[in-house]
This record gives C-alpha cells, sequence and structure tokens, in this order.
C-alpha cells in the first residue's frame, strides 16, 4: 500500500500503519486525515489483517495534533472553519477505528496532543513509551476537546481527573497515564518495541472474528442497559459459535491441544 503521509506494511498478520509526517510531529494535515481512514479501511478488507498497530514510528511523536499552520493557510479571512475540520476530517477517523472489525493496537512512541491524542485513545489496546507524554492541547489555544476527546477522558479517568486534565493543560506522564487507565502498558525505551511487538503477534493469532465482535459488544454497552445487553451477548454469541475459529478452538480443547484460529 502506498500513501504519502502514513508507511504501511504487512508481516505475520500485524499491519502496521506509520504516521510519517516527523517534521511537523506527524500533525494531521488534510492529506494524513485522508490517508489514515483509507489505511484503516484498507486493513479492515484484506483478510491477511488480523491486527492493526498505529504509531507515530521511532520518532519524539505519535501526533502533535492538528497543523495548525495548514488550518491558519486554509482559513477564510482567518477564520478557522473548526466545525467543518472536526466533522470532515477527525470525526471519521474516530468512526472508522470504531467499526474496524479488527483490533487496533496504539503504540505512543512519543508526545500524543490534541487530536493526536484522541486518536491515539481510539485505539481499543495501547502501549506507551516510559519517555512519552500525553498532552490535551486544546486549551492552550482556548478550544475544547474534539476528536472523542471528552468521550475517551471522561470515560477512562473520572470528572475531577478529566476536568483537571483539560483545564490545567499539563503534560501526562506514562506512569500517571496507566495509572488512570489510559494505557495499558508502559516499556521503557529498550523493552518497548519488544512489547508493541509481542501484544500485536499475541492479538493477531487470537480469533479475529471473535475480538471484532467483542469490540463492538463493549462499544454498544456503553449507552445500553443490562437487558439491551443481554440480548445482543445472546445475539453475538450465535454467530461467533457459528464462526471457523470456534470449531477450531472447541476441538483443541476436546484434544488438549492448542487452538491455531484463522481468523474466521
Amino acid at each position: 500500500m502506498n500513501y504519502q503521509t502514513i508507511a504501511y506494511s504487512l508481516e505475520k498478520g500485524v499491519a502496521t500503519l506509520t504516521l510519517n509526517r516527523p517534521e511537523v510531529y506527524n500533525a494531521f494535515n488534510a492529506q494524513l486525515k485522508k490517508d489514515l481512514v483509507e489505511a484503516l479501511n484498507d486493513a479492515a478488507a484484506n483478510d491477511a489483517v488480523r491486527c492493526v498497530v498505529l504509531t507515530g514510528g521511532s520518532g519524539k511523536a505519535f501526533s502533535s495534533g492538528q497543523d495548525l499552520k495548514e488550518a491558519m493557510a486554509m482559513s477564510k479571512g482567518g477564520t478557522i472553519d473548526f466545525k467543518t475540520m472536526v466533522q470532515t476530517g477527525y470525526n471519521p477517523i474516530i468512526r472508522t477505528m470504531r467499526d474496524l472489525p479488527k483490533p487496533i493496537l496504539g503504540a505512543i512512541n512519543g508526545v500524543a496532543a490534541g487530536a493526536g491524542l484522541a486518536i491515539a485513545l481510539a485505539t481499543d489496546m495501547r502501549v506507551m513509551h516510559a519517555e512519552a507524554r500525553l498532552v490535551e492541547g486544546f486549551t492552550g489555544i482556548a478550544l475544547v476537546p474534539d476528536s472523542g476527546g471528552t468521550f475517551f477522558f471522561s470515560r477512562m479517568m473520572n470528572y475531577p481527573e478529566a476536568f483537571e486534565f483539560i483545564a490545567l493543560n499539563e503534560p501526562m506522564n506514562a506512569e500517571t497515564a496507566l495509572k488512570m487507565g489510559l494505557v495499558n502498558r508502559v516499556a521503557s525505551a529498550e523493552n518497548y518495541q519488544h512489547t508493541v511487538q509481542e501484544l500485536a503477534l499475541r492479538l493477531a493469532a487470537a480469533p479475529t472474528k471473535t475480538l471484532g465482535l467483542a469490540k463492538q459488544m463493549l462499544h454498544k454497552s456503553l449507552h445500553s442497559t443490562l437487558d439491551e445487553i443481554l440480548d445482543l451477548e445472546a445475539d453475538m454469541q450465535a454467530i461467533a459459535g457459528n464462526s471457523q475459529d470456534c470449531a477450531i478452538g472447541l476441538m483443541a480443547f476436546a484434544t488438549k491441544q492448542a487452538p491455531v484460529f484463522v481468523g474466521k
């Protein structure tokens, strides 16, 4: 796959999407937004892809957020159309990530700020480099969080913590992010790449269809009643139970062998 602003690689069932604008700390311009949606859709459609890794690469930033220089250059009379920017640029990214029927592992290699942070939090699991930082960023220029930021903050932190993070706009270190529940793992510089690769391969070896169903169920549970979820679980279990991987899993259980799932 060839994209202008994303490096795409596929190995052992893991599609790695690397944001590739290091000269501006992977700030999101119109091309990067377009490329990311297309790369995610390509990964979703490719049966060889069992897990997606989204990363900023090996530089200092996962993403610094919106490319404000581009936004200001495209403004009309000095006024930036923030509503259109969010609705047509960032919201499609978040929705595509949410609807992707495969696990997305966020590899937060460096600073993740503003919309870049929201996109990092939209992944299903996150590994954070011990020296990386999370920055709300928006209030520093008198904007509110977007790209799902308030949704993720309020569900991963309690209200006082989320409000403090937004209001004081202080960078959050990896240790605090782990304690708050914003990331799943923190890895030292020496172990970071190994930790990302190990988790990605484990996700790629898992029953992909099952993980996609579980992902869908978790998202729906955030705004459903218990009765609605009980019904949904029954429906989804029927789908999972008819999958090829379930047959493989049951046979492996019966023969006391390790299952080798195929993702279908």
